[in-house]
């Protein structure tokens, strides 16, 4: 019997609140990626790929590995709290 390696999911946390509103600061998926970024030998920021800022449709979004709640499960439900809090949309990457 042969193990199937665990497919994930990509959450996308929205910068707009479930009423339309934009979130702010401006810089808030920055900030909330920085938790898993390191610096490389350039001194410029790298983003894990779990967790990272996108822009998509001209709003500024985080995209969430679901392998994150496995590898780092207190970042994930840190992510997913704040989202909850602030009443961000989440929506499952379709590809």
């Amino acid at each position: 019997m042969t193990s199937k390696a665990q497919e994930s999911t990509i959450l996308i946390v929205q910068g707009i609140t479930e009423d339309g509103r934009k979130f702010r600061p401006s810089d808030w998926a920055e900030r909330m990626s920085g938790m898993l970024s390191t610096f490389g030998k350039d001194q410029r920021i790298r983003y894990s790929p779990m967790l990272k800022p996108i822009t998509l449709n001209g709003v500024k979004c985080i995209e969430v590995d679901s392998t994150l709640e496995n590898s780092q499960p207190g970042i994930y439900l840190q992510v997913m709290n704040f989202a909850k809090l602030n009443n961000l949309s989440v929506i499952e990457k379709t590809n």
